[in-house]
């Protein structure tokens, strides 16, 4: 397995970030490190297809995000750390619109992350009465669930508490899954989990 971006640019308005970067990492999860600012989460939007670069190529085992997006779709999962659109949605609603995105997404497999994470008991309440623990949790219940090979995760273990960071620390070590998914995460601190590489993030 092999993600691949070749000569990526992109700049907001008033910045530039990222002119003709490229880098190429296998399975596992690779530490994307760099000081507030410099672009990591831009580059994660960047690889889920939620921003647009005007210039550049990123390829997944062959696959053109900017040729075969709806491809790219079914093959990638954006973690995200901010506040979802569409806070009125139930939690489980929320969990159902994502699900109905990934054919081949098990509910067995959510509904064990639900349990470890605790979260079975909010499935009726709407996003918008989430602690930013829970919505970090409930993200996190589907991007391990989901059966992606790109997994893209912000800041995994922010506002998580002792056990859920252990149940993530476990799931992200699974030889299993470093075997069959390419993992990209931002973290402020060393993630204690078996990296098979960093990459330092800097315009």
């Amino acid at each position: 397995m092999e993600l691949s971006v070749r000569n990526l640019c992109f700049a907001y308005p008033n910045r530039s970030l990222f002119w003709e970067y490229s880098f190429t990492v296998g399975a596992g999860i690779t530490w994307l490190r760099g000081r507030n600012g410099a672009g990591k989460t831009t580059l994660l939007k960047l690889l889920a297809g939620s921003l647009h670069a005007p210039k550049g190529d990123i390829f997944l085992d062959g696959c053109n995000l900017r040729q075969q997006g709806f491809e790219w779709r079914l093959q990638c999962f954006w973690c995200s750390s901010e506040t979802p659109d569409f806070a009125w949605l139930t939690v489980q609603e929320f969990l159902d619109l994502h699900m109905s995105l990934y054919p081949a997404a098990r509910a067995a497999d959510l509904n064990i992350n639900l349990a470890a994470f605790g979260l079975l008991p909010m499935l009726k309440q709407t996003i918008d009465t989430l602690s930013l623990g829970q919505h970090k949790k409930m993200y996190l219940s589907l991007a391990l669930a989901l059966p992606v090979k790109l997994l893209l995760i912000d800041e995994p273990f922010n506002a998580l508490d002792v056990e859920a960071a252990y149940y993530l620390r476990e799931q992200l070590s699974d030889p299993a899954r470093q075997a069959s998914q390419c993992i990209l995460m931002t973290s402020h601190v060393a993630p204690d989990v078996p990296l098979v590489g960093e990459m330092i993030v800097d315009d």
